[in-house]
């Protein structure tokens, strides 16, 4: 990652949210539902060692958006996310390395595995992470962009809400899809504080 990855200056970057986005896609009968998260904040603590970085994210459960507002409603109710019982969810990054898949791609890719905890469940998540680079701002800043994907079981999280349909069909899938696009500022770096 160092030579891979060698704009990326140790330091804390913390996440944008206006220029960042959580979406992830279920499905929902024959077609795919698309929705986001529009309240979240976060961080990444890279180190000398670019493999014993860290990674952190909040998300709050309240913000889905589903371009529905009944639901939405839904969603937010004890059935699934169960907002107000579980107000957030967690990823907490336990570990980096260069991905073996996309070789041949034009940007680095990486491994980042982590912990998510959603209604107070944790399992272990791993993200496909493609770095796109390090630009200066015109506001004097430096930023890092970055895309992460991953696939999670939300049976595994405890929801398990569903509506049977004719033979052993149901109406939802199993499977979330989430896509993150991030866009990080660095605002403290690699010297002037502890943490890494």
């Amino acid at each position: 990652m160092t030579t891979a990855a060698p704009d990326l200056a140790a330091g804390r970057w913390s996440i944008d949210p206006a220029h960042s986005e959580i979406t992830f896609t279920v499905r929902h009968l024959m077609t795919t539902v698309r929705g986001s998260f529009t309240g979240f904040e976060g961080e990444l603590r890279v180190a000398d060692d670019p493999m014993a970085s860290a990674a952190r994210a909040e998300i709050s459960m309240a913000s889905i958006d589903t371009r529905s507002a009944e639901r939405d409603a839904h969603v937010r109710s004890a059935d699934f996310l169960d907002v107000e019982r579980y107000p957030s969810m967690t990823f907490t990054g336990t570990g980096v390395e260069r991905a073996t898949v996309g070789r041949r791609a034009r940007t680095p890719r990486f491994h980042l595995d982590g912990d998510l905890t959603i209604r107070d469940v944790t399992r272990p998540v791993r993200l496909l992470v493609e770095f796109h680079g390090v630009e200066g701002d015109p506001w004097g800043g430096t930023r890092a962009g970055f895309t992460a994907t991953a696939s999670i079981s939300r049976r595994d999280f405890g929801i398990e809400f569903n509506v049977p349909l004719h033979g052993d069909k149901v109406m939802l899938g199993d499977t979330i899809a989430i896509q993150l696009e991030i866009q990080a500022v660095l605002d403290v770096p690699a010297g002037t504080f502890d943490g890494l």
